[in-house]
């Protein structure tokens, strides 16, 4: 399973050099991830696809390996509408946080003396253990009352 940072410094190298479009492996973490920030106005649009086209047609047809996500890339004039993108929870240090730390996060106030508040315009993706909201955005978690690891932000 790829890390999420793999993701973050592919989408953030992808922003710096310009490029329309960009191809990331398929999976269960990459969509989700992907699809919040297509939700927060980061990126233009998602598409299954392969290593070679965008076409949903053919994704069910090739093998796992193949299978590729397309995300088009949002720009506003000519700046990148995604500035950075960082981990907060990495491989070597887990944050995990209950409902009240993600409010105090949300709010705009330091939780758990480690994560700083989220600014106008930022977004952090929460991992939960909940199996219909796997991957939410930190608000939707506070709306939903779930708690979970911090995996990443973008603003």
């Amino acid at each position: 399973m790829p890390l999420p940072h793999d993701l973050c410094s592919h989408l953030q190298n992808a922003f710096r050099a310009r490029h329309a479009k960009v191809l990331v492996p398929h999976s269960t973490q990459n969509l989700g991830i992907l699809s919040i920030l297509l939700r927060a106005g980061f990126l233009s649009s998602l598409t299954r696809g392969t290593t070679v086209e965008p076409s949903p047609a053919v994704f069910n047809e090739v093998k796992d390996s193949e299978k590729r996500i397309w995300a088009e890339l949002k720009y506003r004039g000519d700046k990148p509408v995604l500035n950075s993108m960082e981990l907060v929870s990495m491989p070597s240090r887990r944050v995990f946080m209950d409902v009240g730390e993600i409010r105090r996060m949300c709010t705009g106030r330091r939780a758990a003396g480690r994560v700083s508040p989220l600014g106008m315009g930022e977004v952090a993706i929460v991992k939960t253990t909940h199996p219909e909201y796997e991957w939410v955005e930190a608000r939707e978690a506070l709306q939903l009352k779930l708690g979970g690891e911090v995996v990443c932000r973008a603003k």
